[in-house]
C-alpha cells in the first residue's frame, strides 16, 4: 500500500458506535447444539432486531461485523447510538422472549448479556481502546449481577452502557421509551483486568429498585453533610503582629489578642 494513504498514527480514527452481546453459559451447551443457536441468534439479532429499531445490517460494512464465539460485535455509525439502546434492548428482550416460546422441546433459550459504547475505532481493523472497553464493560461483574436478575424475572437481557452512550442519549432524551429512572448506575470492574468505569445497568421491564438488590457494584454513597470541625485547643490560634498604631475599628474589633510595637520599643 502507498504510504501515502496510510493512516497516520496522530490521527484520531473516526467515532462509531458498538453493541457488544455475549450469550449466557454459552460454553455450557451440547456442542452439537453450539452452531444452530448461533445462528438463530445471529438470525434474531441481524434479522429482525435491527431492521425493526432502523438499523442496518452492519455485515454491508466492511469490518462492522465480527463473530466472537459466543456473541457478536456490532458496530454502526455514532449517529445511531441512541437506536442501539432505544428501541434496540427493547426489542432483543421481546424477541428472545418469543425464541424461548416458541422453543422445541429440548431446545435451550437465550439470555444475553451486552453492552452499549462509543469512541474512536478504525474498520476494518478494529485499531482503538473502544472496542476493548466495550468487551470490558459486557464481562463486568455488574452487569453479570444484572444478568442474574434477569433470569429471575423473566427477562433475556441485561445491558450496561457506558457513561458516554448514557449521556449522549438517555440524559440527553434521544430514548423514548427510557428515562433515567429505567437505569441503575454501577461500576464496571473486570476480575484480573485493571478496568474500572462508571456505568449504567438496564434491564427490559424491570424497574431500577428492583435491580438494585442484586447489584453489588455500584459507586460509593454520597458522604454526609461533614459534621463541624473541632474547636481548635487553646492557645494554637494565630498570633498577629502590627508592626504600627492600629486605627481601623473593625480591625481592633476582629482581633482578640495583638502585640502592638510602637516605635522605640
Amino acid at each position: 500500500m502507498d504510504a501515502s494513504v496510510l493512516p497516520d498514527s496522530l490521527d484520531v480514527p473516526p467515532e462509531h458506535a458498538l453493541l457488544v452481546v455475549d450469550m449466557r453459559n454459552y460454553s455450557q451447551l451440547p456442542e452439537a447444539k453450539m452452531a444452530p443457536i448461533r445462528a438463530d441468534l445471529d438470525d434474531i439479532i441481524l434479522n429482525t432486531v435491527f431492521p425493526h429499531s432502523g438499523l442496518d445490517d452492519p455485515r454491508s460494512r466492511e469490518g462492522a461485523y465480527r463473530d466472537t464465539g459466543d456473541g457478536a460485535i456490532c458496530v454502526v455509525p455514532a449517529r445511531d447510538t441512541a437506536r442501539l439502546v432505544d428501541p434496540l434492548l427493547g426489542h432483543l428482550n421481546a424477541a428472545l422472549s418469543r425464541y424461548d416460546q416458541s422453543r422445541l422441546r429440548g431446545g435451550s433459550a437465550i439470555w444475553v448479556r451486552v453492552s452499549v459504547h462509543v469512541g474512536p475505532l478504525s474498520l476494518p481493523d478494529h485499531r482503538g481502546d473502544a472496542i476493548n472497553e466495550a468487551c470490558r464493560l459486557v464481562d463486568s461483574q455488574a452487569v453479570r449481577q444484572a444478568m442474574t436478575a434477569a433470569t429471575k424475572h423473566g427477562a433475556y437481557v441485561a445491558a450496561v452502557l457506558s457513561g458516554p452512550v448514557f449521556d449522549r442519549t438517555v440524559h440527553a432524551g434521544r430514548t423514548p421509551h427510557l428515562q433515567q429512572t429505567h437505569f441503575l448506575t454501577a461500576v464496571a470492574r473486570v476480575e484480573g483486568k485493571s478496568f474500572e468505569q462508571p456505568c449504567q445497568l438496564h434491564v427490559p421491564g424491570m424497574a431500577a429498585e428492583t435491580l438494585q438488590g442484586y447489584v453489588t457494584e455500584r459507586p460509593p454513597a454520597a458522604d454526609a453533610v461533614p459534621a463541624d470541625p473541632p474547636p481548635a485547643p487553646a492557645g494554637s490560634g494565630t498570633t498577629m503582629q502590627f508592626l504600627g498604631s492600629m486605627k481601623d475599628t473593625n480591625v481592633i474589633g476582629s482581633v482578640g489578642t495583638y502585640y502592638h510595637n510602637s516605635p522605640g520599643r
